[in-house]
């Protein structure tokens, strides 16, 4: 609790999720991986299929948030398997949130914020 973060979105600060819903951090893709996330996140309906970088051959759902329409990260439904541990997660891109320390009452970049390590993997 010494650190716990509310997840924003950076293009309107509406509230997308907490730190007490994060699961795991994921370097290679530079997203939070969260279980849970608020109702301001707008999960898409149509099914995207990657063609280049980290998600290539991927299947997902865009997510987006529902004041502002920013793009804000993804849930995977079909991977390699090397990504396989985050199917079904929120995975919210790091530069499109910012995140408000409660303790601290400061608004910090994502992209600066290094949360405990956890793995899916087992």
């Amino acid at each position: 609790p010494e650190d716990c973060a509310v997840f924003q979105c950076r293009g309107c600060r509406a509230v997308l999720g907490d730190s007490l819903h994060l699961c795991a951090q994921e370097p290679q893709l530079d997203v939070l991986v969260c279980f849970k996330v608020t109702n301001g996140v707008t999960c898409e309906d149509s099914l995207m299929i990657g063609l280049e970088g980290a998600l290539l051959g991927c299947a997902y759902y865009s997510l987006s948030c529902q004041s502002c329409g920013s793009t804000l990260g993804f849930v995977l439904y079909s991977t390699a398997r090397h990504l396989a541990c985050l199917r079904g997660f929120f995975c919210l891109f790091k530069d499109s949130i910012l995140c408000y320390l409660l303790k601290k009452q400061i608004v910090v970049e994502a992209t600066k914020m290094n949360f405990p390590p956890v793995s899916l993997t087992g």
